[in-house]
């Protein structure tokens, strides 16, 4: 795999009779829903030890919508709801050449960051083993080797599964052999990585005490049953409405957001805090840590400016986790726990490939709990595509 991100053509999503065609969503650049064009565009040719794989589902995430609105970059200090960012970071964000994960945003390309689907080409012999089988795609690939914490995403920093076909290195996609449909297991690799790679790196085992920020979300309710799996106590915190769903998939406590976390669970209650909220509740969360106790994020939907009181932090010898790049430990382990039955998916809603506006508005309103998904044109005969 390339040591930086891929370089794409401007031309690349040119087409001419020559071309074999696919459908696919493209992302031209930072703004609205106007940014996303469902259009016919060239099937990926491969490249060494790539694969390519038809799309059965892609999920939606938040990744891909504070891509498209520029969220990623310093200039923009609001949440990730674009009706809550200020007009004028919504400009900075759109002018921005920094809103992507590690530079600036490859426009015009295909996003996309959840993908299960079945390989149907190789570029090498050594992975023919792989023709026909389902996979799911690890999309955070360590492009400088498991001693770096650098990093590239599948549908940030090279095209994604908005399309009928994918490509990808063969070394990223994971067979996998279960009862699962394809919609159900694109709920996976983005959320439930995510989930798994924060437990895994806060060490959480049997017997902690863990609060989990945003817990209806697709990454919340991963991080749900995979804390739960691990034999730790579970405090959910989500709104109202989502409460007893959450129950249901094995929290232990709820607590609806517009509740005062510490007053219920008082100082120095909680292991470990999982959150990829941040925003307001940042500094009553970490009084709710024990001594020696840690605190795991991945993501900032509620506003990535928090305030740190410094003697929460040194004088109770907390730990803070940041987490992007994910371990080597943690899609295999995935894998594994579905193979095993020991957790299920959450799968929302599906929508067709070409509603993905609708999808993502929905999805925005933040009323559901788990995943939706996106599910590209069938396909009668892969042949004439290959």
């Amino acid at each position: 795999m390339e040591k930086n991100k891929r370089i794409f053509e401007k031309n690349r999503f040119d087409t001419n009779d020559c071309q074999v065609t696919m459908k696919a969503v493209v992302t031209t650049g930072n703004g609205g829903y106007e940014k996303l064009e469902y259009r016919d565009v060239p099937v990926p040719k491969l490249g060494p030890n790539e694969v390519l794989l038809q799309v059965l589902a892609a999920g939606v995430n938040n990744t891909e919508i504070n891509t498209r609105l520029g969220w990623y970059s310093s200039k923009v200090t609001a949440s990730t709801r674009s009706l809550d960012m200020k007009e004028d970071e919504k400009k900075a964000a759109e002018e921005s050449a920094d809103g992507g994960w590690n530079e600036a945003t490859p426009f015009p390309f295909i996003q996309g960051t959840d993908c299960c689907g079945r390989v149907v080409a190789v570029s090498s012999e050594n992975d023919k083993k792989l023709i026909n089988k389902r996979v799911l795609v690890r999309p955070c690939m360590r492009s400088q080797g498991w001693y770096s914490l650098e990093n590239i995403w599948m549908a940030s920093d090279f095209d994604g599964a908005f399309a009928q076909f994918v490509k990808v290195p063969a070394e990223e996609v994971f067979p996998v052999d279960c009862e699962w449909s394809d919609s159900e297991l694109g709920t996976i690799p983005c959320a439930y990585g995510t989930a798994e790679n924060m437990i895994h790196r806060a060490k959480v085992k049997k017997g902690d005490h863990v609060l989990i920020a945003g817990a209806s979300g697709g990454v919340g309710s991963a991080a749900v049953q995979l804390a739960k799996r691990r034999g730790a106590t579970v405090i959910a915190i989500a709104g109202k409405t989502k409460l007893e769903k959450l129950l249901e998939i094995g929290a232990d406590k709820v607590i609806s957001r517009d509740e005062d976390v510490l007053e219920i669970l008082g100082e120095k209650s909680i292991d470990v805090v999982v959150d990829n909220v941040a925003g307001p509740s940042f500094g009553k969360m970490l009084k709710a840590l024990k001594r020696g106790g840690k605190f795991v994020s991945s993501g900032a939907i509620a506003g990535p400016l928090v305030e740190l009181d410094m003697r929460d932090f040194y004088l109770k010898d907390l730990t803070l986790i940041g987490c992007t790049a994910w371990d080597e430990p943690v899609f295999p382990n995935l894998i594994s726990y579905i193979e095993k039955g020991e957790i299920k998916p959450l799968l929302a809603k599906s929508f067709p490939l070409e509603k993905i506006v609708e999808a993502q508005i929905e999805f925005s309103q933040k009323k559901h709990v788990g995943k939706f998904v996106l599910i590209p044109p069938a396909i009668d005969d892969i042949d004439k595509y290959l």
